[in-house]
């Protein structure tokens, strides 16, 4: 886990040092709201009725903050934190072992590189690292309560796409957002044994960025 600690000082560190040219606001905080969405997963050496743990797509959020770090002709670079929450993946299985749903919370430190500042529509990546954190329900998924580990926390490698346009007018300063992004994390604590010790979080979601001096 410690390499996902060290991308996150690295893009700390180089926020605090590097400069952005003052043509344009170079602060931004933004709220999106979207689906997470996890592939389901049958467990290995297993030939029951519905042997496979489905998830749902959550209700997820994302809060971020955001510096631009340089500015260039073609776009710019910036350091960002973006916090997914999903509160409820709801889950299902043919056996009365698992959780009923458990939340997730990703925070992930990410340098990320926009295109076409001045342009309509602005596209942009991002890529970095952080933590992730589960914590299942105290409930079985059919009846009783939940006696597994409940909590785990987890390194998180992350990758984003998507796109930003100006509002129009006195309103530049705002922006609609929509974006894409997968957080790559351990597995949840669902007292069952996937054969997978990681696995891809897919968020989608759209709002609003407001960018500030």
């Amino acid at each position: 886990m410690r390499k996902y600690f060290a991308v996150a000082v690295l893009l700390v560190a180089a926020s605090t040092l590097a400069v952005a040219q003052d043509t344009e606001p170079k602060n931004e905080l933004a709220v999106t709201v979207g689906r997470t969405f996890v592939s389901d997963q049958t467990a290995p050496n297993t030939n029951f009725f519905d042997n496979t743990v489905h998830s749902g797509n959550g209700l997820s959020f994302d809060f971020l903050y955001a510096r631009q770090l340089k500015l260039f002709k073609w776009g710019a670079v910036g350091a960002e934190l973006p916090v997914i929450y999903n509160p409820d993946e709801d889950l299902n299985y043919g056996l009365n072992v698992i959780p009923n749903q458990y939340s997730s919370l990703f925070a992930t430190p990410a340098l990320r590189v926009s295109f076409a500042r001045n342009f309509f529509i602005s596209p942009w990546v991002s890529f970095g690292g952080g933590v992730g954190y589960f914590a299942a329900s105290k409930d079985l998924v059919f009846f009783g309560p939940n006696t597994g580990h409940r909590i785990k926390t987890t390194g998180v490698m992350h990758g984003g796409i998507g796109f930003d346009v100006p509002f129009p007018g006195k309103l530049h300063d705002l922006q609609f957002r929509f974006e894409a992004r997968d957080n790559w994390s351990g597995v949840p604590p669902i007292n069952v044994d996937t054969g997978k010790t990681r696995q891809h979080n897919y968020y989608v979601g759209a709002g609003v960025v407001f960018r500030f001096w």
